[in-house]
């Protein structure tokens, strides 16, 4: 029996450039496998891709979004 390993990695996005955001938070910047750019902010959370092969519409949420980075919620333990 012979089994075909694919990397999981072979289809996933790249990280390509993070910018800081007015609120201080992080918008990464991915090139994703068709070649189209996607970005994720720290701050408000929005998701956003485009096919255009430039960072501008990323550049332009890090200049407006004034959200803070997300901090992970502790858990609360019973009384």
């Amino acid at each position: 029996m012979t089994a075909t390993v694919t990397p999981i990695t072979a289809d996933a996005p790249v990280a390509v450039d993070s910018f800081l955001t007015a609120g201080e938070a992080t918008l990464f910047v991915y090139e994703d496998p068709d070649g189209s750019l996607s970005s994720d902010c720290t701050g408000c959370g929005e998701y956003a891709w485009t096919l255009d092969v430039d960072r501008s519409f990323a550049l332009a949420h890090a200049e407006s979004c004034v959200r803070q980075p997300r901090q992970p919620h502790p858990f609360r333990l019973a009384a």
